[in-house]
């Protein structure tokens, strides 16, 4: 059985919650890597929605084993409540948490606040759920993680140190209102032991079952150009969104990932701050937010919208190895008459051989953009290649000839069902093991 790893292209938010929830009656296991509740994967299975923002999205299919890696940052509280959502689905026994995972705790939400505040114009656009802050006190190694929940005298002795440390930055550099470190620990606590069922050495578990021929989907959250290496920073997330964060974030060695599945929309959206060089704001950004429904799962914040990038495609295939491609949201093009894909940039009068590492340089380029023709009909029905538009083939070529892989997934719809497979890709069959 292969192993493979699906990742988001572009700045998230392309449907990698959907693709997961498919692809998963093909895998044993299913584990997330990397973010935290800052995510937001929504699937739709016969026209009931679940949006999810730490548990993975294969959780839907019921004889499936969850892993939340290490490398995930962790908000127990959240946690608790998305349990409780999918409580039909009877997770004790197939819900494993990383005993390792760091915790988000209050203090890190309170830093978080207080530097967006600080930044006015110039911040981030982060959620505010503490997930940057939390990442930083592990890099420090001062966090906290899951295995010291279970040691009442351990995590209080650290909290404690912890909050008198965040609450000299809050008083002294933001001016903001203290903590009280034993208010903190004791609703900690409170809930360990509702915590404690989900805890495993995941690392353990993982090895173990791929060294057993069980099929492994890892899943991440954001997306390529949100990494915080290779990402646009410092408008990124605060982990390896990447397909190698797959590997140190869910403790399994290179060796195991038989293939990396990309997903990309049949535009570009962002959200939060940052540069977007084909983002449209204008009436047709606004229609195709309205159409596609572009609006943040875990925020309900609108997301900027504009015309795909090969650029961003191409960039994410280097970095993360791209075996194959998914394309969502086909349908919410169905109206256009034209359709711009940009397939380059220029910068002062001069085409780029590579992309942008420079904020300001990437700000500036001006991309380079072909027209192909719109299908103007409806594909949200469509369930096989051969049925689709001519003119939307042409398009789903073209994609795949600029990002330089090949498509196998086409989403024409939010619902499970509504999707085409190319069950003759090469790469694709590989990696599902066929």
């Amino acid at each position: 059985m292969s192993n493979a790893v699906v990742v988001g292209t572009q700045w998230g938010d392309e449907g990698k919650g959907k693709i997961v929830d498919l692809l998963m009656d093909r895998f044993d296991i299913v584990a997330r890597y990397q973010g935290g509740h800052n995510a937001g994967h929504t699937v739709i299975i016969d026209g009931r929605k679940y949006v999810l923002h730490l548990i993975p999205s294969g959780v839907l299919r019921p004889d499936k084993v969850c892993v939340i890696g290490n490398g995930v940052v962790v908000d127990p509280f959240a946690l608790l409540e998305e349990a409780e959502m999918l409580q039909e689905f009877a997770l004790n026994g197939r819900l494993l948490v990383s005993n390792r995972a760091h915790l988000i705790l209050p203090y890190h939400r309170a830093l978080e606040a207080a530097e967006e505040s600080r930044l006015a114009e110039g911040q981030i656009g982060t959620t505010l759920r503490g997930i940057g802050p939390c990442y930083e006190d592990k890099m420090a190694r001062r966090g906290v993680r899951l295995a010291e929940l279970f040691s009442p005298e351990t995590f209080r002795a650290k909290v404690e140190s912890n909050v008198e440390f965040a609450n000299r930055i809050l008083s002294k550099v933001y001016g903001a209102p203290a903590l009280e470190a034993d208010r903190i620990v004791d609703s900690y606590l409170a809930i360990s032991d509702r915590i404690r069922p989900f805890a495993a050495d995941t690392a353990e578990y993982l090895g173990g079952a791929v060294r057993n021929g069980r099929s492994v989907l890892f899943e991440g959250a954001q997306g390529a150009l949100l990494d915080v290496d290779h990402g646009t920073y410092p408008f990124v997330t605060s982990s390896n969104a990447t397909a190698g964060g797959a590997c140190t974030g869910a403790g399994v060695g290179p060796g195991a990932i038989d293939g990396v599945i990309g997903i990309s929309k049949a535009y570009t959206t962002r959200v939060g701050a940052g540069p977007f060089p084909t983002e449209l704001a204008d009436r047709l950004g606004e229609l195709i937010r309205a159409r596609g429904a572009e609006f943040g799962a875990s925020t309900g914040r609108p997301r900027r919208c504009g015309w795909f990038d090969a650029a961003v495609v191409r960039y994410s295939g280097l970095i993360n190895g791209l075996d194959t491609l998914a394309i969502t949201k086909l349908d919410v093009l169905d109206e256009l008459d034209e359709i711009q894909v940009c397939i380059g940039y220029r910068n002062r009068g001069k085409r780029l051989d590579s992309f942008p590492a420079g904020i300001e340089e990437l700000r500036q380029v001006e991309p380079i953009y072909e027209t192909l023709p719109g299908w103007k009909s409806d594909t949200s029905q469509v369930r096989r290649l051969e049925d689709l538009p001519s003119a939307a083939r042409l398009y789903l070529q073209r994609l795949a000839e600029l990002a330089e892989v090949e498509v196998s997934i086409i989403s024409t719809g939010p619902d499970r069902k509504e999707t085409v497979i190319l069950e003759e890709s090469p790469q694709l069959r590989r990696i599902l093991g066929k």
